[in-house]
This record gives structure tokens, sequence and C-alpha cells, in this order.
């Protein structure tokens, strides 16, 4: 069957760019082949430096008739309604068929030759093509990553003809920007157009160009007894930058390895883009590089590794002179530069983030093992390096540069590594803290970040997360499930609402909402230090307990309290934050959802969190738990059957509960009651007792073992007894028991959330 090829070759497309285009391209040209009909055999796209490509193999010759009923207005619709569906189908009103009162449209749609088809898709595709950012050309209103140049179109070896702002299509494009021959080729199918361009210095499959920059890069470090250091990240970007790679190895100057191995390789991945290389026998970086060419050079490379060698020691001048100066002025000398520093404008400066962080470190270093006074410490250096040279020049650094700062004016090395490592794990693939005092920082850092974007209201949506907050309670889940610390979610949001203390200075205004009363502090007129104190202790349980009024230690601060309230602060109210009660409760549900979306990932049974949450339950290693328990329940034939009984059991409660309350109160066993019946009550009173055991021991495995023997009570009641008896007595007493078997399966989860 015929083949399609489509090429749109533009001047340089950013790397970044290159791997989202070929996935849209691919995309949008199987979606509007499917919306006619057309379903290719296989559909590819390719992404390179200046060309987007994309190849379909297996259309048909033209596109087939078709025939599609649409359903129109109700027959006793307004004239207009019937009008204008005549118009949208441009048919008459004999032509329509009327059933059960609808009017209905048959609509033959004849078939039309598939480079018609394709001409129309290829230009909605180019002028809707998503692309991050896009220019106008200068000669043309057409937007484009970069200015678009050729169109190449041919199917079944034939151009499909059509022409988009003054670019006709075509059979011809062209090859390597240098070392092409300069003259453009035709081509007629897929084959025949990459063995042409692989003749012209271009290498289309973005694969093959990785695998040939790793190959090559590896051979000329192996000749060398060196080791390459491999970076996929980059490799990805340097194979978008090059159409014809030729990996050159180049030296650097050995004096600038005294810099810390981190700063060298940012310098060489972020303003150079090469690859390190590292001695095999001490694992230390070499004074090496390797550089990824886009021509073939007469020289071998010589003169390219001399020029981006002089590139690289000027960019690491520049990092020594950083280096050098930054370690003059200690961490602590740093801070107070951070008051000057904007985390956020609802948020406050980078000082008081600081300050959160050490109050928030110290709530959670006796729940993860670690020494308070260090976790405070590192917390509060943790955000100095900020301020420096080296962090100002290459970002990617934070923490990483305090680590060595730390270290090198002697502070504890605990210390340090908590610095260095507050920020991880960054992503999917980082590592994660496990020193009591990393872990302690670091969750201070991500939780600092999760709830104070949500007191302020800045919440992600499904579409955006600018503060990367999904990425921080991943964070959290990885560090408190790899280390199975017990955190419970809701003590941890109420100690950040603690270390607003951090905010309540003389002149400054503090507004937290609660359902009764807004609250402030720092207003004008408080000097003494009993009154200071006094509102502090009420403010903190305003914020988390809903009280509705501040009880005062005596009757001045009452008195001053009350003038306060009566008078609105001087200035501006800088900061106000939403009450504890609602954010907690959505910081919870988000994190439910994440751990959803970490158990999916690891192919573990992620649908049961709900299940869980729903209880309460806070504790992510016992809802970890409760899952996995729960998993293996549900896959046995007691778990199975006995979920089936739960859910006919609510069902009918349910529908009772509609015709009035529900009786209240304990089953009796009555002198009317079935075995069934006494069996069951049995059961469940027997379940009581011996479940609540095995809850409080987080004996998740033997809970489910003593409810699994409730299945065949369950079954058999069902089987034998009639809940709506006509005897109420009989009634009654038999729904209160399907409450009770409800409620104490409850206690395990809320099988009302279990799908299947």
């Amino acid at each position: 069957m015929p083949q399609l090829l489509v090429e749109l070759l533009s001047e340089e497309i950013p790397a970044r760019m290159q791997a989202q285009a070929a996935k849209d391209l691919e995309r949008m040209a199987r979606e509007r082949l499917a919306a006619e009909g057309l379903l290719p055999e296989a559909l590819t796209a390719f992404a390179g430096a200046r060309r987007l490509t994309l190849v379909a193999e297996g259309l048909p010759e033209a596109q087939k008739d078709r025939h599609e009923e649409v359903k129109g207005p109700r027959s006793n619709a307004p004239e207009q309604a019937l009008e204008g569906f005549l118009r949208k189908t441009g048919l008459k009103k004999s032509d329509l068929t009327e059933r059960e009162g609808i009017w209905y449209a048959h609509l033959h749609k004849p078939g039309r030759p598939t480079p018609e088809i394709v001409a129309e898709m290829v230009e909605a595709i180019v002028r809707s093509f998503p692309w991050p950012k896009s220019m106008v050309s200068g000669v043309s209103k057409l937007r484009w990553v970069r200015p678009l140049r050729r169109i190449l179109c041919v199917f079944d070896g034939q151009i499909v003809p059509f022409q988009i702002d003054g670019i006709a299509s075509g059979n011809v494009t062209e090859g390597h920007r240098f070392m092409g021959s300069g003259q453009p080729f035709t081509v007629k199918d897929f084959d025949a157009y990459a063995e042409k361009l692989e003749k012209h210095f271009v290498v289309l499959d973005p694969q093959e160009r990785k695998d040939r920059i790793l190959e090559a890069a590896r051979t000329l470090c192996f000749a060398r007894n060196l080791e390459l250091v491999e970076d996929a990240g980059l490799l990805d970007e340097v194979a978008g930058l090059v159409e014809w790679p030729i990996p050159v190895l180049g030296d650097m100057d050995p004096v600038y390895l005294d810099l810390p191995p981190e700063v060298i390789r940012t310098s060489m991945r972020v303003h150079q883009r090469y690859f390190a290389v590292r001695d095999p026998r001490t694992g230390n970086l070499a004074p090496h590089f390797v550089t990824v060419a886009n021509i073939d050079a007469t020289d071998g490379g010589k003169t390219i590794a001399l020029g981006n060698a002089k590139v690289l020691s000027a960019r690491l001048s520049d990092a020594r002179f950083f280096w050098t100066e930054d370690r003059k002025t200690t961490l602590e000398g740093r801070l107070e530069k951070l008051r000057g520093v904007t985390f956020h404008a609802k948020l406050g400066a980078m000082y008081e983030r600081v300050e959160r962080l050490e109050m928030l470190a110290e709530a959670l270093a006796p729940r993860v093992g670690a020494d308070p006074a260090k976790a405070i410490q590192a917390a509060r250096l943790a955000k100095a390096d900020l301020t420096t040279g080296v962090v100002g020049e290459f970002p990617e650094l934070q923490g990483v540069m305090g680590g060595y700062y730390a270290t090198a004016e002697g502070l504890s090395p605990l210390v340090a590594e908590a610095i260095r490592d507050h920020y991880r794990p960054a992503g999917p693939s980082d590592e994660v803290p496990d020193r009591p005092v990393s872990m302690a920082v670091a969750l201070a850092e991500k939780l600092d970040t999760l709830v104070g974007f949500y007191a302020i209201g800045e919440k992600p949506t499904g579409s955006r997360d600018p503060y990367a907050l999904r990425r921080a309670a991943l964070g959290v889940i990885r560090i408190v499930l790899g280390s199975e610390l017990r955190l419970p979610l809701r003590e941890v949001v109420a100690d950040w609402y603690r270390s607003l203390r951090c905010f309540v200075d003389p002149g400054r205004a503090l507004w937290v909402a609660t359902p009764k009363l807004t609250a402030h502090l720092g207003a004008r007129g408080r000097a003494k230090s009993q009154e200071f104190s006094v509102y502090l202790r009420e403010f903190d349980e305003a914020l988390l307990d809903g009280v509705p009024q501040v009880v005062a230690m005596d009757r001045e601060v009452d008195l001053e309290f009350d003038r306060l309230e009566r008078e609105k602060p001087e200035g501006e109210v800088l900061f106000q934050f939403r009450p504890y009660d609602e954010v907690v409760g959505e910081v919870v549900a988000f994190f439910a959802d994440r751990l959803e979306v970490w158990l999916r990932d690891r192919g573990q049974r992620h649908d049961l969190v709900a299940a869980i949450f729903a209880l309460g339950d806070d504790d992510l290693v016992r809802v970890v738990a409760r899952v996995n328990a729960l998993d293996a329940f549900l896959k046995t034939e007691d778990g199975v059957n006995l979920l089936a009984g739960y859910k006919r059991a609510v069902n009918i409660l349910k529908a009772e509960e509609k015709k009035g309350p529900l009786p209240t109160g304990a089953p009796v066993r009555m002198a009317a009651s079935s075995p069934e019946e006494m069996a069951l009550i049995s059961a469940v009173d027997d379940l009581e007792t011996k479940l609540d055991a095995a809850l409080d021991a987080e004996n998740f495995a033997g809970a489910m073992r003593e409810l699994s023997k409730l299945r065949g009570p369950v079954d058999a009641f069902f089987d034998k007894v009639l809940v709506n008896s006509d005897v109420s007595d009989e009634r009654d007493n038999r729904l209160r028991l399907l409450a009770k078997v409800r409620d104490a399966m409850g206690q395990v989860a809320d099988f009302a959330q279990v799908t299947g």
C-alpha cells in the first residue's frame, strides 16, 4: 500500500523541544488521519536539528465512502432548532427520518483521494503546531519555532501539491548545512530519503545519533586509558544539536582540578555541553573533556579541541575566583543578605523561610531520630549559599556548594551533609537522604514548600504546578517510606503553622483566618514581653483548634487584645494565611493522590489508598502497610466474596435509610432468630475484640485473617435470612446487625471505595 513521507525543514530547532515535537507530529497526524477513516499500518516521526520528519506506511489511495446518522432536535422542538439542523446538514425536512419523537439525518459522504486529505492535514498541523515558543520569519505571518524553509510531501512517490504562506510543497530536501553538497536533491520514498540524507551527512534517527556519540566517545577515552562520565540528559541534548556527530577528546588545564568536581562538571555540561572524563584508577575527574562537533574536521578535531579548551579555561577561571572569594565569608555571616532575597511575596523573604525551616527541623528531629541541635544548625545554614558567587554562576549547585563551604569551615560532617542533601530527592532517579539530620532538613524544606503554598492558596491544578508541589510531596513520600519514618501528616502541618512565629515582629501584622475569628499579631501598641508570650500561646490555639476567641491570662492583656480587635493595625497587612482546618485536609488529600502515583509507578496496587485514607490515618508507613495487607486479602476468595457481601449490606442500609432513620443500638439474640443470624452476631462480636487487638499492634495481615472469618457467616446470612421481615422487630434487629458488620469492616478500610 502507498507510503506518505513528510519533512518540515527549518532553521535550527532547539534541542530541548525536539523529542516532544516528534511526539506531537505523530499524535496530530494520527488523530487527523483517524478522523478521516485513514488508519496507517505504521506511523513514525523523527526530529533533528533542522527537520521534523513523518512517515506513514500502508495508507489507502482513497478514503472510503462514509454513511453517518446524525441526531437532531426533537420533533416538537421550536422551528428555529429544526432550521438550524437543516442548515448544518445541508438537507431538506423531507430528507429527515423521525424516530421516537426525534429527527435523524442520514448523510452520505463520498470518499476523497488520500492526497487531498493529506494536503489539508499537513497545513492544519503546521498552522496549529504546539511549539512552546514560536516566531515569524519577517517575510511571512506563519509562526514556527524557527523560519520554515521547505516542505517535502510525497504520497506513493508523487508530490502532494499545496502551499502554506508562499512555501510550496515538493519532493526536494537538502543535507548537512556545511558538509553536504550544497545542492538540494529529490526523493520519492522514505528509503531513498534516509539513504540520501546519510550520503549528505545527516543522521535522521536521534537514537542512532546518540549511539554514534556514545560509541565514539568511549573509544576515544579508552585509547587514552580514560573513562567517559556518561550523562543521559546531556546526551539527549547534544544529539539534538548536531546532524553528523563527531566526538572530539580535548584537554583542559589540570590546575582547575582542585575545584569541587560538581563545579567542573556543571561548567562543562551547562555552559559548554561537554562530557566529563574520569581516571578509572582513582575515580576522580581527569583533565580532559569530550565535545561533539557537527563536522568531520580535516585535522581530526585538533583545532576544535584547542578552541573549546580555551573557552572552558575561561569559565573555570571565573568559577575559581568565586570559589576563593566565597570562602572568605562564613555561611552564618551570609544570613543577613537573605533578608533581601524574596522567597514569595505572600510568604516573606528567604530569611523568614530559614526561620521556619529551623522550627520545622527542630520539630522533626525527634521523629526521625536526629540530633535537634545539628538539625537546627543545618536548617539555618541550608539556604546561605544562595548569596555565594558560585551559586550565582551555577544555580544548579544550590545546596551542594553549601555542603562544601560548611566542610571548609570545619562544621560537623553531619551538618555539611544535611546542607548538601536538603534538596534531595530532586527527581525520581535522585538519591534519597538516609541519615537522620539530613532527613530532618530535607523534610522541613519540602514541607515548608508544600504547606506554605497551600496556606496562601497557591495549589497545583491539573495542568499547572509552578512551585513543584507534586515533586515536593513525592520527595516526602520517598524519604518517609524509604526509612519507615512515623510522621503523621496532620502533626507536621500543625508544626508549619507554629513556625509562623517567624513573622511576629513589632510593627508588622500577621492575619490568619479561622472559622470564627481573624486574629492578628504584631500590631501597634504592643510593648510588654508578657503580652507577647500570651499572644503566641493563644495564637497557636486559634490556628490549630479553631478557638472562636482568645482567652487572655489577665485583665490588662485581655483589654489590650480587645483594643487590637477593634482597631486595624497601622500600615499594610503583609501576610495572610488560610486556616489550618482547611489547609490540613487539602494537604492530606494531596498526599493521598501522590501516594497513589508513587504506588502505581512501582507496579503496586494504588486504588486502595483512598479506602485507607478515608479512615483518617495519615501515617504514610502505616497507610502503605494497610494497603498491602488489603491488597493481599482482596486477592483471596474470602476477600472477593466478603467485599461483595459488604456492598450488599451497604446497599440494603442505604435503601432503608431513604425510608427513614435506621434503628440504632446493638443487635440482640431473639427467640425467632435463625441459626444463621445467631452465627453472624457471634462472629461479629468475636471479630470486634480480635480486630481491635490486631489493629492496635499494627498487625494488618492478622486483621485481614480475622476479617476473612466473617465471610462464611455473611454468605450464610444472606443466603438464608430475609432482612426485610414483615415483623418490625426482626427487621430492625437485622438492620442493626448489617450496620455492625459494616462498621466492623470499616475499621480496616472504607470498603465502599474499593472497586472490583
